[in-house]
């Protein structure tokens, strides 16, 4: 598996116009995400959500939905001014 950023594999990553960065403290796996941009998240050994290689080929809609679709809303998103979208 291939990730988007080796040295930080939970981000903050950035993706098209969007920042995307998952809170290890506080993803709990529940992997919600993956269904939404599965090109773009992937649990690791320890069930943390990773930003993968291939999240530009999820639509930034499709990942901005994962976002709000983590029950503990650990994964963030910020637009090109840095503010928050999601979740």
């Amino acid at each position: 598996m291939d990730l988007k950023d080796t040295k930080n594999p939970s981000g903050p990553t950035q993706i098209g116009s969007i920042k995307v960065e998952v809170d290890r403290d506080v993803c709990i796996g529940a992997s919600a995400c993956i269904p939404l941009a599965e090109k773009t998240f992937t649990l690791d050994a320890d069930g943390k959500a990773m930003i993968l290689a291939t999240a530009d080929q999820d639509s930034e809609e499709a990942i901005v939905e994962a976002a709000r679709a983590c029950p503990v809303q650990a994964i963030k998103i910020k637009n090109a001014q840095g503010e928050q979208i999601a979740p």
